[in-house]
């Protein structure tokens, strides 16, 4: 398997993000993967307002190499798929 970014957006007092959190971390867990998380929010206080922008409406947001692969809940049977055969780029 190539290596792969995986990146989780999120925004605090999100309850959907609290299950996506959840459901990405046993994926990585069962694959031996990690993650990172962004709250958009806490980015466009930072500088970076086109994550909010772009994303902040449909949160949570799965990223994998940097481009969306899922939004409002984690497509789990497509993510492992996808990490299981290397298809990150769409």
């Amino acid at each position: 398997m190539r290596f792969m970014t995986l990146e989780l957006l999120t925004r605090a007092g999100c309850s959907a993000c609290v299950t996506a959190r959840a459901d990405l971390e046993r994926v990585c867990a069962d694959l031996g993967l990690s993650y990172t998380e962004v709250d958009v929010d806490t980015a466009a206080e930072q500088g970076n307002r086109e994550l909010r922008a772009e994303y902040g409406d449909r949160l949570p947001v799965v990223l994998l190499d940097g481009v969306e692969h899922s939004y409002w809940e984690v497509d789990e049977q497509r993510l492992r798929a996808d990490l299981a055969t290397g298809r990150g780029r769409m």
